[in-house]
């Protein structure tokens, strides 16, 4: 396998203080890789990433049409949101209209991830619920596929309810990958990650962002995610986040999704084209930059946002500028001369 390669440092002073190290890759909808750096072929675990792709059985199913779903909740239903009260507001309002509440929700609890949120929920006196999971409005997605396809949503995630059997076949289809007990891990809102090569990853972005490869019941559902998302940024992470800053700058031309472990997708609609990147020291910081600069690369995008996330200027607690944080000068090829020096 190759060897991962450098996708971004952060220096103190004249010297280079940190490294991560990775692979990036990004390819067609047709299966051809346009660009490849470092081992693109062992199997990781996509996490949050799939998120849109676990929405599509919402559409494809039904479920979508019978609780007459927006598109803040479609976007809700792919996010990894921070707490804030519009997300749990959409979330609330998706439950409801299944009859259900936060208690059917088994994702786990947590804090708002946003500080503000967090602080605003304890001032308040009250407690975090499942609501304020990061994950809720995908978990919110799986009850009203799990109502509207006439199954009692109880342990929707367990692999063996057919709720998690709908996510894992559409998984398997979209990504040209077998999703079985063999590659299958829990991920941490406790639903089931299977394990799949960098490529397959984008490849199955390519396809969700052009349809093509897809029956038509899922690439009409490809669409209208793409679209939902594209109008409700902010539902799909929140206040300052990359997915969330980026999508607001440049959607529909680009689609973003972070997933933990330093893994992140991007889609070019209007290009064809697949991105998904691992960094594999789990770095958040250097999968943003490395998405940044490849969107930039392979979109021919100028946004002052991807600059921001290429390259960065940190700073001490006084304010004063001690280093900088770049994505690698291999990776910035072509994108912003700034940024590959």
């Amino acid at each position: 396998m190759p060897h991962d390669v450098l996708l971004a440092e952060a220096t103190r002073g004249d010297r280079v203080e940190s490294r991560h190290y990775g692979a990036a890759v990004v390819v067609d909808a047709a299966g051809k890789t346009v660009f490849a750096a470092g081992d693109v072929e062992t199997a990781i675990y996509p996490r949050s990433t799939v998120k849109a792709l676990q929405a599509l059985p919402l559409l494809t199913e039904g479920a979508a049409d019978k609780y007459a779903l927006g598109p803040d909740a479609l976007a809700l239903a792919c996010a990894s949101h921070q707490g804030e009260p519009a997300h749990i507001a959409v979330a609330t309002e998706m439950l409801a209209r299944t009859g259900r509440d936060a208690t059917s929700l088994e994702c786990g609890t947590h804090w708002p991830l946003d500080a503000r949120a967090a602080r605003a929920l304890a001032a308040s006196g009250e407690q975090a619920c499942a609501l304020h999971n990061c994950c809720s409005g995908k978990h919110a997605g799986f009850v009203c596929l799990s109502c509207a396809t006439g199954h009692d949503p109880e342990h929707y995630i367990r692999p063996e309810h057919p709720v998690m059997q709908t996510v894992a076949r559409t998984l398997e289809d979209v990504t040209g990958i077998p999703h079985t007990d063999a590659n299958r891990g829990t991920d941490g809102c406790a639903i089931p990650t299977w394990a799949i090569p960098l490529r397959a990853l984008a490849l199955a972005y390519a396809r969700f962002a052009t349809g093509q490869n897809l029956n038509t019941d899922r690439a009409q559902a490809a669409a209208q995610l793409r679209s939902a998302i594209a109008a409700n940024p902010f539902m799909i992470a929140g206040t300052n986040q990359f997915d969330t800053r980026v999508m607001q700058d440049l959607a529909p031309r680009v689609f973003t999704k972070m997933g933990a472990e330093g893994v992140m997708v991007a889609m070019l609609p209007e290009k064809g084209l697949g991105i998904a990147i691992k960094c594999r020291d789990g770095g958040v910081r250097a999968a943003e930059a490395t998405a940044a600069a490849l969107i930039a690369r392979f979109g021919n995008e100028s946004s002052p946002v991807l600059t921001h996330f290429m390259r960065q200027t940190l700073k001490n607690w006084n304010g004063q500028s001690v280093g900088e944080f770049r994505v690698s000068a291999t990776l910035a090829e072509d994108c912003y001369p700034s940024a590959a020096s």
